[in-house]
């Protein structure tokens, strides 16, 4: 195998497909980068559960295949100057030279690396990066880690129409987020649940303007973007049906200002930590919240001004849940709509069409 290749677009691509590769196997060739010059030069991770391939571009003079330790090839490819990478094997070892550097190092069998699964197209859409991208960040957070429910370690793609709606629950909450789509194609309606560990290398992926298609297949789903695809098993099981999930019907109503209300429980979260926990007790007045929280340390006490009338509404939260539905959020002014101090809250935006919903279960207070 012989090509030659530019510096930097080798670099972004080990970088990307290292990522997928298993940190630790009983099989070497999975702690490695698959390489392919056939045609086109490929690199691939694969860890069984996601799989990274990218295509450079470059100058094949004798095609061929083998793998590099992921780790090792990466630190190479980085440290190099920035010039054209001539890569060239005879069996196993390889000799990758750029600029006044040169290395010689020894590769493995690519007939020990996984084959990556192939995506036989059941469903896809098309949707821009950045929408994407937003849409994972602002819902990944409440992806259960709980193994006992694997479904719940994943986020459901819910698509209706030309609606995408990717919700995450993980039993203390709940975050959702819809978007129109570009382009779709197989059904009216179809849903499947990704694993949450793909998306976050997903929402990396998604790094520039383009759109990035989300195929559908039988086992498997995949993302494709430009030179990009990333490939990973589809989570099996019954998904929570988050419609009837969230209480809409909600008697108390109030408006706050984002930035402000997360500030209030930043302040009282202060005197909390993992050895010293305690829930935000919440009373939810005429214009006004009051937080207090008490620990073996001492107690905290803050207040954000409202909109509306909280009728003395009291709740207790979990600090960290809270702060996330807020810290996420994407808009400035929130509404927050609940029922009693024993039921869910209910997060939307205050102003603009319900973009996202995001629901936080509370938490029991003792008498004071």
């Amino acid at each position: 195998m012989k090509f030659s290749c530019e510096k930097a677009l080798l670099s972004a691509a080990v970088a990307v497909t290292s990522r997928a590769v298993a940190a630790k196997s009983s099989i070497p060739a999975m702690e490695g980068i698959l390489i392919e010059a056939r045609g086109q030069l490929r690199l691939t991770g694969y860890n069984l559960e996601t799989g990274i391939q990218a295509t450079v571009p470059s100058e094949i003079t004798e095609q061929g295949s083998l793998v590099l330790s992921a780790r090792l090839f990466g630190e190479i490819v980085r440290k190099m100057p920035d010039d054209m990478v001539v890569f060239s094997s005879n069996g196993y070892m390889v000799n990758i030279k750029c600029g006044l550097s040169e290395f010689n190092i020894l590769g493995t069998d690519p007939e020990e690396f996984p084959e990556l699964p192939t995506v036989d197209q059941v469903n896809s859409l098309t949707l821009p990066q950045p929408v994407l991208r937003s849409m994972i960040s602002q819902t990944l957070f409440a992806v259960s880690d709980n193994e006992s429910r694997p479904v719940h370690t994943g986020s459901l793609f819910d698509v209706a129409g030309d609606t995408l709606t990717v919700v995450s629950v993980d039993g203390y909450r709940l975050a959702l987020r819809r978007e129109q789509v570009a382009e779709k194609k197989g059904a009216e309606a179809f849903s499947f649940v990704v694993p949450g560990s793909a998306l976050g290398e997903v929402e990396k992926i998604c790094a520039g303007e383009d759109d990035i298609t989300v195929t559908q297949g039988a086992r498997h789903i995949m993302f494709q973007t430009g030179e990009i695809i990333l490939v990973c098993r589809r989570l099996e099981g019954e998904f929570l049906p988050y419609q009837n999930a969230i209480p809409r019907n909600n008697s108390i109503k109030v408006e706050c200002d984002t930035r402000a209300l997360a500030a209030s429980i930043d302040r009282v979260s202060l005197i909390i930590s993992e050895k010293l926990k305690s829930p935000l007790r919440c009373v939810f007045g005429d214009g006004l919240v009051s937080i207090t929280t008490k620990t073996a340390i001492g107690d905290a006490a803050d207040q954000c001004p409202i909109r509306g009338d909280g009728q003395g509404l009291e709740i207790g939260f979990n600090n960290k849940y809270l702060m996330d539905a807020l810290k996420y959020a994407p808009a400035d002014k929130l509404r927050l709509e609940f029922t009693s101090g024993v039921a869910p809250c209910v997060i939307l935006p205050a102003e603009g069409e319900e973009k996202f919903v995001y629901m936080v279960l509370p938490v029991r207070l003792k008498a004071n």
